[in-house]
This record gives structure tokens, sequence and C-alpha cells, in this order.
């Protein structure tokens, strides 16, 4: 169990606690840098009009305050004072995923399903956390005291899946009921492809240099992705009127989560291929802007 724990973690902690001040202390920084991220996740979404996103954010910043407030209360209950910063002698691993902090931020396809699921994961890679201190610390103290951190990490992973999953169900009611107004609505992968390589020949044109090079070389990869891809999976038709990037995303996206499903070898490895080429595309669109 605690190694299935740990591999949640990017890195082990570099060291371990010798006292509840240290522990409540470090709690109480991490608590208080997820609140910040998660205000600052907030602000951004509401500055690119995003209002499902920044009320999502804004929950979970108010939820990381409160436990903010409980560390506070709990450190004064068992040490007679608020946790103190300077006792934070060393730093902990990455729980915040800037990975899928910077895709949120430059993602337009990011729904409160996949913001609430890079919560989840935050969540659980606290609660390794403390489960790795909890079964390597030589204090009694603190051991009990990150045991009981842990269960309040795994408490809030809970208490998050579930509104993960009630967003995940808002959203298909609302796929399935685009689908039931627009009969037929749907391109296949091959189509898609298609009309980005259009697109990407396009945007070549507009450019001089090594981008419009590049530009084309990801067109003609994309009509020979097209070929692969003509009866892999189906997409909303209204797809093909988004731009470039949103296209790249929306099929990256698809090949993955198809990947994931597939049971046959031979599709195994075709969606997995174009899933990475896919990928690399969408990331050299990125860098564009």
């Amino acid at each position: 169990m605690l190694l299935s724990r740990t591999l949640l973690l990017r890195s082990e902690p570099a060291g371990s606690l010798h006292s509840l001040e240290e522990m409540f202390a470090l709690a109480n920084a991490m608590e208080q840098e997820a609140a910040d991220r998660y205000t600052e996740l907030a602000e951004e979404m509401q500055r690119q009009g995003r209002g499902d996103l920044t009320k999502v954010f804004a929950d979970l910043a108010a939820a990381e305050r409160e436990h903010v407030d409980s560390v506070v209360k709990w450190s004064h209950a068992r040490t007679g004072r608020a946790p103190d910063a300077s006792m934070v002698r060393w730093q902990a691993p990455e729980t915040f995923d800037a990975d899928a902090v910077a895709e949120i931020e430059s993602s337009r396809l990011m729904t409160p399903y996949r913001a609430l699921s890079m919560a989840v994961r935050n969540e659980e890679r606290a609660f390794a956390f403390w489960s790795y201190l909890a079964a390597y610390s030589d204090s009694a103290d603190v051991k009990t005291a990150s045991e009981a951190m842990a269960r309040e990490e795994l408490g809030h992973v809970a208490a998050l899946r579930k509104e993960r999953r009630r967003a995940y169900h808002l959203e298909n009611e609302a796929r399935r009921a685009s689908l039931t107004v627009t009969p037929g609505g749907n391109a296949t992968a091959g189509q898609l492809e298609h009309r980005l390589a259009g697109l990407l020949f396009e945007m070549a044109a507009r450019r001089r240099g090594p981008q419009a090079d590049r530009l084309r070389e990801l067109a003609q990869d994309a009509e020979m992705m097209a070929a692969d891809a003509a009866d892999v999976m189906d997409l909303p038709a209204a797809l093909a009127q988004s731009d470039a990037p949103v296209i790249a995303e929306a099929l990256a996206d698809a090949y993955l989560d198809y990947a994931e499903r597939a049971t046959e070898p031979d599709q195994l490895d075709l969606l997995q291929r174009l899933a990475s080429q896919a990928i690399a595309r969408l990331a050299w669109l990125r860098s564009l802007t």
C-alpha cells in the first residue's frame, strides 16, 4: 500500500518531521499554497470570461482556505500557538500539478470536469505525502498527526470525486442535448484532420521563414493522419468551424481517450501513434501564441 501511495509523488520528501510544530508549519504552508494557486486560477478564468471555471476554482480556493483555518485551530489545540512559517525546513514534494495548471490557462476546451480531475490528483498527492511521512516518522506524535492529515486529504479526495462525477454527468447531458438538437452532427477524425490541414496551409501562407515551413509540414502530416484516422472515431461536426488550435486539441484529446479504451493491439498502436503526433502538433501550435 505504501509503495502505491508514494508512486503518486514526483519525488520523495526531502526530510522527516521531528516535532508537531514542524508538521503544522508544513501543513499550513501546503494548504495556503493550494488556496493561493486556486485563487490565481479563478482570477485567470474570470479574465478569460470562463464563468463556469471561475466558480469551480473559486470554490476550490474557499475550501482550501477552510483547510488552512482547520490546521491553525488544530495547531493551537495541540501546541498552544499558530503554525510558524520559519519552522518549514525543506520544501514538500510538488503536489500541485504545474503542467495541469499551464494546460488550464491555455486550453480553450477545458471543462469543469477536467479541472476537478486536476484537483483530485492534487489531493491524492497530498494524501500520499502525509502517508509517506506517517510511515517514516520517528516521532509518535508526528506519526499520529500525519496519519490524521492523510485521512483528511482522503476525505477531500472523496468530496472532489463526488463533484467530479456531478460535472461529468452535467457535461454528458449537455452533449446529448446538443446531439439531439443537431441530428447527424458528427464528423470523423479523418474529416477533422483534413479541415485542420487546410487551416494550417492557410496559416503558412500568412507567414514566412521557418514558421511557414513548419506549418506546411504539419499540414502535410495532417493529411496523412486523415487517411489513418478516417473511421477511427466520431467527433462533433461543429468543431470544423473552430480554429486550428481548438481542432488540434480536440483531436489530441480524442486519440488519447480512445487509446485508453482500445482492446485490439493494432488499433491501440495506431491510436497511440496518432496521439503522439497530435500532442506534438498541439504543443507547437500553442508556442505560436
